[in-house]
């Protein structure tokens, strides 16, 4: 079985935010990737699966009320089960929760399945900007929804004028505080915020590891208006040939750097003596490291690609510039890679 895990990544949202608009069009910009999908609607009739049927490569659908009111995780299990069957070739499963849900009861059983193929890989929490305040004035415990939440879509922000968009900005801010927030329209957020396309896509393409440029060149969303879809979008791409110090990149990370949506990558932490090096994947507050080997006579060193907006590319820079390891990492610091293990996939 292979190391890597599949990401399960939990889009939630109260009733008429966008959940459903947004997953449609991650499946028809996914840029190769084959995404599994576990429909959650709330009723004996799944309207909301219908209007994904034929769109994805594997879906299963549940239509008996609501997923967080199961007892156990069972059902849970074999559907994940179903999903990450080798042949089925899937590279991320995205679990579109009911609008009644409670987020932090999927998240609870998503990380208590025993499905070792298979990674937390964030919530998603979906936002109507135009019944905002009276959705929170309604239903207040929204708040502890997006207090959970790693990445925050602002949807529908088009019928807002820009005063009260940043008005509303502010408000999650005061909610949530660090929290990265992507106002958008029609739910048309980068898949690349998420997830990346599988490495098959990448070999029948013919290019190299995708980076957010090639997405944005690839884009072609016939939905209406969405030539421009990442024009908001700043990507930030980091090289360093010597080592990081651990603590100083937990430090740079757990800071939440501001407008970063999404950090991908490699890391040399120049462990003595070891050959590993640790691909890391943020989405929002979402981080996980994944543990491999340098191959032979592959060049070491630091490569991210940072994805946000309104980044200051040259503040960032040097923020990551401070994270580079000084001296030389010694063999007696049992403790310095004990801020990083605890964000590393068993």
């Amino acid at each position: 079985m292979s190391k890597h895990r599949i990401p399960v990544v939990i889009l939630a949202g109260f009733l008429g935010s966008g959940k459903t608009t947004l997953l449609n069009h991650l499946l028809r910009n996914s840029a190769g990737a084959r995404i599994g999908v576990v429909v959650n609607d709330f009723g004996s009739i799944n309207v909301d699966a219908l209007s994904v049927a034929g769109q994805v490569d594997s879906m299963i659908s549940l239509g008996n009320g609501c997923l967080c009111c199961a007892v156990d995780t069972s059902d849970m299990d074999e559907m994940l089960h179903r999903l990450t069957r080798p042949s089925a070739g899937i590279d991320v499963i995205v679990i579109e929760a009911s609008g009644l849900a409670e987020p932090q009861e999927v998240i609870r059983m998503v990380l208590a399945s025993d499905n070792q193929r298979i990674s937390y890989g964030g919530l998603v929490e979906v936002v109507d900007g135009v019944e905002f305040e009276q959705t929170l004035a309604r239903h207040p415990h929204v708040e502890l929804h997006l207090r959970c939440a790693d990445l925050i879509v602002l949807n529908k922000s088009d019928r807002l004028s820009e005063p009260r968009r940043d008005e509303l900005l502010a408000r999650v801010a005061r909610i949530t505080p660090g929290t990265p927030v992507v106002p958008t329209a029609y739910g048309r957020i980068d898949p690349e915020l998420l997830f990346d396309r599988s490495a098959r896509a990448e070999r029948e393409s013919r290019v190299r590891q995708l980076t957010f440029d090639d997405l944005r060149t690839d884009d072609h969303d016939h939905t209406g208006g969405c030539e421009h879809l990442h024009s908001a979008y700043q990507t930030v791409t980091f090289v360093s040939e010597r080592p990081m110090d651990p603590r100083r990149m937990m430090d740079f990370l757990d800071g939440g750097p501001a407008g970063v949506y999404r950090i991908k990558g490699f890391v040399d932490f120049g462990e003595p003596g070891a050959r590993q090096k640790y691909a890391v994947h943020t989405v929002g507050r979402y981080l996980r490291f994944r543990r491999g080997r340098w191959a032979d006579g592959e060049p070491r060193g630091t490569r991210l690609v940072v994805i946000g907006a309104g980044l200051d590319a040259r503040s960032l820079t040097e923020e990551l510039n401070r994270c580079v390891e000084t001296g030389t990492p010694s063999t007696a610091d049992d403790l310095r890679m004990m801020p990083v293990l605890r964000y590393v996939e068993a």
